[in-house]
């Protein structure tokens, strides 16, 4: 029965159409999804980016720190704190 349908022209050519629909969507679902998946990563690399400043802004807000009572004083006396 299925070969009898294959063999009528018009039923060949609505298979290809539909077969063309099938693979724009698919092709238009995929692109979509690596769209979605750049939009991740490029988030992903910007808190990266921030906890990277942060930690840059701590190790320099510690190397900068008095380093005993003496000094704190000292910066204290001087107004450099």
């Amino acid at each position: 029965m299925i070969s009898w349908l294959l063999s009528l022209p018009w039923v060949r050519r609505l298979g290809l159409w539909i077969g063309a629909v099938v693979a724009a969507v698919a092709a238009i679902a995929a692109i979509r999804r690596s769209g979605e998946r750049a939009g991740r990563l490029e988030e992903r690399l910007n808190q990266q980016k921030e906890i990277a400043d942060a930690e840059r802004r701590m190790l320099d807000a510690s190397r900068d720190r008095p380093r005993d009572r003496d000094d704190l004083a000292r910066r204290l006396r001087d107004g450099s704190f």
